[in-house]
């Protein structure tokens, strides 16, 4: 196995190379998205000079993520899911672009960077059931912790590299420096998508869109382990999300580079755990590995909101990030290994509204809160909050803590129903 020192298992992105080429283009398009993200509050700050108004943002953003991202999920179980992935990385350039103009305009428009959101959060709720759908059929089940990580890494390394690039340019050159960017990389990403090999409709549905909607959501309610990682991701977010935030605790400080630097703080702790989680491989208690894990989340976020000093702000950020990449190598390494490759896309739109709907509910619910109390208040509180509640949530659904992947029923069945495939070219 391409093991290293650093605890990172190469294994999957060697054996498959559909995996590979999915993998590549992800991370492409995770650079310009997150750029994107930084320049996008920004542009709205400089527009509205309003906590309130950045942090609304998330409302433009909440009901397509539930509308489409349960329905992506249905989708990603009917249909071709290669062919899904491609149409909506297309909406979502065009969106790219979209914003593109409005920064170009004499007097850019706040209404289209809202509007722009809605479009944006729609096409990728749809888009990304069928991109964890792929990735846990292109890899091998024995390897689904690896590529586990492997996502971490993918998605940290974006986190650091694009904030950092997005937020420099964003204040150097304007926002629509940062918009142009993106589109590059958006161009880079569909043709490496294009590479990939075409995929048969994912699986035969007998029953309507509505109907495969609910089957998966009873699905989803007969695993109160699952649904204990739901609603934990979901109240670590709402309570503890920072980012939207960083803006505003960049301005207490006079160093120029602070916000990149705050903006690189969450993914470099992540980055670090990533790096060193070989360590992982011994725990099968993923329950209480993502219990623990949020839990330290909201401390590092209480440490960040807190804090005066730069350096421990951004300590903070670190704790926290770490933690939260610690929590997703063992909430995706659960879902890819426990949940049966018929259910796997609708699990994944569920999936993907409880880690998408807790920032984009937790960035209003910051806003408004420092809105009418203090930004320092907002942040500590939430962070607290959050470590609280996760507790709480432990002991109401013990299956959760007690889920333990080498006596998992669930687990086993799909270890069965997986035995034997082929995924080098799958």
């Amino acid at each position: 196995m391409a093991k290293r020192r650093i605890g990172i298992d190469l294994t999957p992105l060697r054996v498959s190379t559909q995996y590979r080429r999915l993998y590549i283009a992800g991370f492409i398009t995770a650079l310009g998205s997150q750029a994107t993200y930084v320049a996008v509050p920004y542009q709205l700050r400089l527009l509205t000079h309003s906590t309130l108004a950045v942090g609304s943002i998330g409302l433009a953003e909440l009901v397509p993520l539930i509308v489409f991202g349960l329905y992506g999920g249905v989708l990603a179980d009917r249909l071709n899911r290669r062919r899904l992935i491609i149409s909506m990385e297309q909406v979502l350039m065009l969106s790219t672009a979209v914003l593109l103009v409005n920064a170009l305009l004499p007097h850019p428009q706040a209404w289209i960077l809202y509007a722009d959101a809605f479009v944006a959060s729609g096409a990728g709720s749809l888009q990304r059931p069928s991109i964890e759908a792929l990735n846990q059929m292109f890899v091998p089940h024995e390897l689904q912790r690896a590529a586990s990580t492997l996502a971490n890494l993918r998605s940290t390394t974006a986190s650091i590299i694009g904030p950092a690039i997005g937020g420099l340019a964003a204040v150097a050159f304007g926002p629509g420096s940062v918009y142009l960017a993106n589109l590059v990389t958006f161009t880079l990403s569909l043709a490496m998508l294009y590479s990939l090999r075409a995929t048969a409709a994912s699986v035969k549905l007998d029953d309507g869109d509505v109907a495969a909607m609910r089957t998966g959501l009873r699905y989803a309610m007969s695993r109160p382990d699952i649904v204990g990682t739901y609603v934990i991701d979901l109240l670590a977010m709402i309570l503890a999300f920072p980012v939207v935030m960083l803006p505003f605790v960049a301005a207490r400080f006079h160093e120029t580079y602070a916000l990149s630097l705050l903006y690189c703080g969450l993914p470099a702790g992540a980055l670090v755990a990533s790096l060193t989680s070989g360590w992982s491989h011994r725990i099968h208690r993923y329950g209480r590995a993502i219990v623990v894990a949020a839990a330290l989340w909201g401390l590092g976020i209480a440490i960040f909101g807190f804090s005066s000093s730069l350096w421990l702000v951004l300590l903070g950020l670190a704790i926290g990030g770490a933690a939260d990449a610690i929590s997703g190598i063992f909430r995706t390494t659960m879902w890819n290994e426990s949940i049966p490759p018929d259910m796997r896309g609708r699990m994944a739109g569920i999936e993907m509204i409880s880690y998408s709907l807790g920032p984009t509910a937790g960035q209003f619910r910051a806003g408004v809160m420092a809105a009418w109390t203090t930004l320092r208040f907002s942040l500590t509180f939430g962070g607290l909050a959050c470590t609280g509640s996760v507790g709480a949530v432990a002991v109401a659904l013990p299956a959760l803590w007690r889920f333990d992947a080498r006596t998992d029923v669930h687990v086993a069945e799909v270890r069965e129903l997986r035995a034997g495939e082929d995924h080098s070219e799958s």
